[in-house]
């Protein structure tokens, strides 16, 4: 079975969506997030690679840059630009891109996913992890007290799982925006107790996930829930350590053939500077 969970998001009010958002932490360097990220305070980018905000050749794993994509994500909640759920949600995510001469959408579910499933390997991996980075991911989540990147599962096509994703993207979106590189984000907030409910209970019957980026994070997550348990006494000091944050690819389609169902791996290109 797949275990994923509900939980109280941390997310940006509706104004303040377009500015939030962000890449992920790991596919610019220092300076080009210095770039993309200037002129923005609110850009997320501050708090996932906050040696941004520090004199410019800092050692970007010091403890000093820990401390600042801490104290950069308590400032984001505590001036409202970041507004906590007050009960625990589901939602979907949708990106909408231009590949060519096709029209391509990829959604998928944002959830708390099991670290024990991740450690007894019915979350599949194909890559190995560096140790140094591992570290890295690991005292991020120490220092922010928050998974703030998530990792990205896929799994073996569920016509009911596509069916109840359908179902919840028909209300108008919380999000609706188009990001400086062209990509239209889209993003559904799943409250309802009963939807919810189908949607954990459809999970159930999918025997396994697949990591299809995040692998550094899914350890750190790991890492971070037994460094918790020992912090605990091995007594339970809460739930929220025993999940990690996911968004699990649900339809990968062109917008002309939106039943369609497949996962479409794009090209990634590597150069050096």
């Amino acid at each position: 079975m797949s275990i994923i969970k509900a939980f109280k998001g941390l997310r940006p009010v509706q104004e303040k969506a377009a500015l939030v958002a962000s890449p992920p932490y790991d596919v610019l360097s220092s300076a080009e997030a210095r770039q993309v990220a200037e002129g923005n305070r609110f850009c997320f980018l501050r708090v996932v690679k906050p040696e941004i905000d520090l004199e410019p050749g800092i050692d970007p794993y010091s403890d000093a840059v820990y401390a600042k994509g801490a104290q950069n994500l308590r400032a984001l909640e505590e001036t409202g630009v970041m507004l906590r759920d007050s009960a625990p949600c589901l939602y979907l995510y949708e990106q909408q891109m231009q590949i060519g001469d096709r029209n391509h959408v990829q959604m998928g579910l944002v959830a708390g996913v099991s670290v024990d499933e991740y450690q007894g390997g019915l979350i599949k991996k194909h890559e190995l992890t560096r140790a140094d980075k591992e570290k890295d991911r690991t005292r991020h989540i120490e220092a922010t007290r928050a998974n703030t990147g998530p990792v990205f599962l896929t799994y073996r096509s569920a016509p009911r799982i596509n069916a109840l994703a359908e179902e919840n993207s028909r209300i108008e979106p919380t999000y609706d925006f188009v990001a400086n590189d062209g990509i239209r984000h889209r993003f559904w907030v799943v409250s309802d107790d009963e939807k919810i409910a189908a949607l954990v209970s459809a999970f159930s019957k999918v025997p396994c996930l697949y990591i299809a980026d995040g692998h550094h994070r899914a350890a750190s997550a790991s890492n971070v829930r037994e460094l918790c348990k020992k912090a605990g006494g091995g007594q339970p000091i809460g739930d929220a350590y025993n999940y990690f944050l996911a968004r699990i690819r649900i339809l990968d389609t062109e917008m002309d053939n939106f039943s369609s169902d497949f996962l479409n791996i794009l090209e990634r290109h590597f150069f050096k500077k």
